[in-house]
């Protein structure tokens, strides 16, 4: 029986930029990475965000349309698993390894820059090319960066594209149309996302309270996570995926979690597994008052109340596009060696607990507890729902 397995993992988000340094912060509830920003409002005010602070790969080498500060993010967890897809590149050759990457932002930051300066000046930036805002911009390059031609596409189904990827790269490989696949998602801060937000009155104006009944919207946040999945191998099993799409409403859930729980349990039939095998679930958890409430009902309808959960959110902000494939990291940590001590992730909120909604079992800072298995949900505009099921190999 093929399965497929994340042998390699790299990511960066305002937790940290290596695997180390995000597993300690995260372990710790750290949310120094979470930090005010007026620059980004059009309206000057100050808002939260999650912030990647770390120096990136110097990308100045490279043709000026490759050089976005989406890639270099895309870079930064790239070079983490480098060594990983050589040694697959060399056995597998490069047209077995494909590029899958999900992202909403691509390089828009750059879009914007080049924008403004063409309103004042009537001519962009030298070097600006449009290409550098395309869906597609990351996935070219980094399978430009690693030297593969498999097949190569991005995914942008908003915050469930990167959830979205890692599923559609476990169905490449068990079609065997690639045996390795370089997949995950990346999302940078720019003003549009912000803006956009702030304008469907969605963020937050401190920090994000997922789950809390003083609730008021999400942080925003940047950061990439890209893995190296593989038929067979030794890591964290990829063991199942489900998706849905309710089509409710453009840009709120289906009220009662419908899709959600589709999602989910088609997640445990791939994975044969009972909902009660699982024993932590990183929840999709933005802070919004609609999200939270439908999530939760999702997870009670599923029986999965009891489960040891938390929302990463409070400590990375939302990474759009990029919040399935870090938060799919967050979990992959969770069972690797990298958690010696067998540390849950803790909830960061304020402790105000809803009583509108079902009660989670929300996990405090220090619990520890052995994990076969982990939920991770990612949930997005138009009903896009996936859920993933990552499990330690046997």
């Amino acid at each position: 029986m093929t399965t497929t397995v994340l042998t390699a993992m790299g990511l960066c988000c305002a937790l940290g930029s290596s695997k180390q340094q995000v597993w300690q912060n995260a372990v710790a509830g750290s949310r120094e990475g979470m930090q005010p920003r007026r620059d980004l409002l059009s309206s000057g005010d100050a808002v939260i965000v999650g912030q990647v602070d770390a120096v990136l790969p110097d990308l100045s080498q490279w043709p000026a349309q490759w050089q976005t500060r989406n890639n270099q993010l895309a870079a930064q967890a790239y070079q983490q698993i480098a060594a990983e897809v050589e040694i697959a590149r060399t056995k597998l050759g490069a047209a077995r390894i494909a590029v899958i990457i999900g992202t909403s932002t691509s390089g828009i930051a750059e879009g914007e820059a080049a924008m403004q300066q063409f309103m004042a000046q009537q001519q962009y930036p030298a070097g600006y090319h449009y290409s550098m805002q395309e869906m597609q911009a990351p996935a070219d390059f980094i399978a430009r960066l690693a030297g593969v031609h498999g097949p190569c596409y991005s995914i942008s189904t908003a915050c469930s594209s990167s959830a979205r990827a890692l599923m559609s790269a476990r169905t490449l490989l068990l079609a065997d149309l690639a045996d390795a696949v370089i997949v995950g998602g990346v999302d940078s801060l720019c003003r549009l996302t912000l803006n956009g937000f702030h304008a469907l009155e969605s963020t937050a104006a401190g920090h994000c309270q997922p789950f809390s009944r003083l609730r008021d919207g999400i942080n925003i946040g940047e950061g990439a996570a890209l893995f190296l999945l593989q038929k067979n191998g030794t890591g964290i099993n990829l063991s199942g995926a489900g998706a849905s799409s309710d089509a409710h409403h453009m840009s709120a859930p289906q009220p009662q979690g419908e899709g959600a729980v589709q999602a989910i349990k088609q997640a445990l039939t791939t994975a044969g597994i009972s909902a009660q095998q699982l024993g932590y679930i990183n929840l999709h958890g933005t802070a919004t008052p609609l999200n939270d409430s439908m999530e939760s009902q999702a997870l009670a309808a599923l029986g999965l109340t009891d489960t040891p959960a938390s929302s990463s959110k409070g400590m990375t902000g939302h990474t759009l596009g990029a919040a399935g494939a870090i938060e799919a990291a967050l979990c992959w940590l969770l069972l690797s060696d990298y958690n010696s001590g067998q540390h849950l992730i803790p909830h960061c909120w304020d402790g105000q607990a809803d009583p509108a909604l079902p009660a989670l079992n929300l996990v405090s800072a220090g619990r520890q507890q052995p994990v076969q298995y982990c939920l991770s949900n990612s949930f997005a505009f138009g009903g896009n729902n996936v859920a993933l099921i990552l499990g330690k190999t046997t």
